[in-house]
């Protein structure tokens, strides 16, 4: 629901948006092979490759997660993991854009619910490439229909998105 809220927002304020549910997608792990290196990108035939020429295509990503076991969710790691093959060209292609953050988690405290976790990886991903932090939006979420109920969490998602949009 955060994440929806981010995206209307966001065609609110004129963007083009289009969300990318990472569950249903067959991504694998990154196995190190280094064949990026050489410049061909991911040698792994997998649906990470359509997402790669979106990527580079956007001008700001949300990375929406909930935390399970103290951090991101498996799929979104791999996704995040999978991004290695930027490497060979200075990541560049990940580079001047925006980049959000929307994390629901499951404990009361951003700290023992591992949430921390989460934006500490994204915080240092961010710096690493060089990349502005457009916002970060979260909040304690356990059942269906909790995000409705907190509409200031929901406000703050409709407005990164708007900024997101308006830039």
């Amino acid at each position: 629901m955060l994440a929806d809220q981010v995206a209307a927002g966001a065609k609110s304020a004129g963007a083009k948006v289009e969300s990318v549910y990472l569950h249903g997608l067959d991504i694998r792990a990154c196995d190190a092979c280094d064949l990026c290196e050489e410049g061909n990108g991911c040698v792994i035939n997998d649906d990470m490759q359509a997402l790669y020429p979106k990527i580079e295509a956007a001008d700001a990503i949300v990375l929406a997660s909930p935390v399970y076991w103290f951090t991101f969710s498996a799929q979104m790691k791999l996704f995040i993991d999978r991004c290695y093959a930027y490497q060979a060209n200075d990541w560049k292609e990940m580079q001047g854009k925006q980049y959000a953050l929307i994390l629901t988690y499951g404990d009361t405290d951003l700290y023992t619910s591992g949430g921390i976790n989460a934006i500490s990886t994204f915080e240092t991903m961010c710096r690493f490439l060089n990349a502005e932090i457009a916002g970060m939006v979260y909040g304690t979420m356990s059942d269906v229909g909790d995000a409705e109920s907190q509409p200031e969490l929901m406000d703050q998602a409709y407005k990164l998105g708007q900024k997101l949009g308006a830039a």
